[in-house]
């Protein structure tokens, strides 16, 4: 068999592990304020959470083209590059999964692109494409703050709305609303997220066969290969984060995690229809802390956000860094 073929096989095969880590990792955005506020139990909550990000991620592929052809050009990508970028985003998603902190799945793998793509180009000046990264920045900047203002103001509206219902009346209707914004956000997730490996796996396939990124079209099987990916991953649960996010930045009744995950799931979708990579870790991290912060400031735990907020803003420089490592490792070696 052809060497060049054995590769981008194992290749795929990396990909696909890491979109299962991606899956475990990031349970938590869709399922954790269902999880605390008791809607559903964990076992369903992850049925369900799976079955949503296996559809969401059949709705589009313009994040898959800015990750897989808008970041590092395919004719200044390898099969090598691809395949360390790859191992240094399972890296860290691994550390963190392990921390249980939540960070990005999807700034670790564009940080370890760009980290890999340097060092296997020689540190050339042009290597990595502006565009694209310019489209990361923008969603890791604007992505956060506008789950934190529309959680924000959703639950300003709510409670302005529901000033006169019982708690009773609230807590039931909404127990029975959270199921559709769960659902909502484990759709918009598996939109954005799965993209991510589809647009990983197609760069494999154009560095294989030579061809430009202008000819950059993802394959109906890679869609269904990252979407299987994501839901199975995503099965599994990912307990140690749904913890800290359910749970340790505020204390969540049913009304609260409707009013977050609408608030984070509209943000991912206006994200991925314009083709931007942006965290659904983020994003719902910060409508869980807008919504909080609507009752009262104090209401949100300071210190675990400061925690999270920490592992975000590292995670594209390490990876960036573990990137240059693993492909100037694999250079050396071959």
């Amino acid at each position: 068999m052809d060497s060049g073929l054995v590769f981008l096989i194992a290749i795929i095969v990396v990909a696909v592990v890491f979109d299962y880590i991606n899956g475990f990792h990031d349970t938590a955005n869709a399922i954790a304020t269902v999880v605390s506020t008791r809607v559903l139990s964990p076992l369903a909550a992850v049925a369900m959470a799976a079955f949503f990000n296996f559809v969401g991620a059949f709705t589009g592929t313009q994040v898959a083209k800015t990750v897989g052809a808008d970041i590092v050009d395919p004719s200044n990508s390898n099969q090598t590059i691809v395949i360390c970028s790859l191992l240094a985003a399972i890296v860290w998603n691994l550390l963190t999964w392990w921390l249980g902190l939540p960070s990005s799945s999807s700034h670790a793998l564009i940080g370890g692109l760009i980290g890999a793509g340097l060092a296997g180009n020689g540190f050339r000046i042009g290597v990595i494409k502006g565009e694209g990264v310019g489209k990361v920045l923008v969603g890791l900047i604007a992505s956060p703050i506008f789950g934190f203002i529309i959680g924000y103001f959703v639950m300003i509206a709510l409670n302005w709305l529901l000033v006169k219902a019982t708690p009773h009346f609230v807590n039931t209707w909404f127990r029975r609303m959270q199921l559709f914004s769960a659902a909502f956000m484990a759709f918009s997730h598996g939109g954005n997220d799965a993209q991510k490996t589809m647009g990983i796996i197609t760069l494999a396939i154009l560095t294989y066969e030579g061809k430009p990124g202008n000819s950059f079209q993802v394959p109906i099987w890679v869609i269904l290969l990252a979407a299987s990916a994501m839901a199975a991953g995503t099965a599994s649960g990912g307990w140690r984060i749904i913890r800290t996010m359910g749970s340790k930045i505020v204390n969540l009744k049913p009304v609260h995690g409707f009013a977050a995950e609408t608030s984070a799931a509209t943000v991912i979708e206006t994200a991925s229809r314009l083709g931007f990579p942006v965290s659904t870790t983020h994003v719902i991290g910060t409508a869980i802390v807008g919504v909080g912060a609507s009752h009262r400031l104090n209401a949100v735990r300071w210190s675990t956000v400061r925690n999270i907020v920490k592992a975000w803003v590292f995670t594209i420089p390490v990876c960036i860094i573990l990137g240059i490592i693993i492909q100037s490792l694999v250079s050396l070696a071959f």
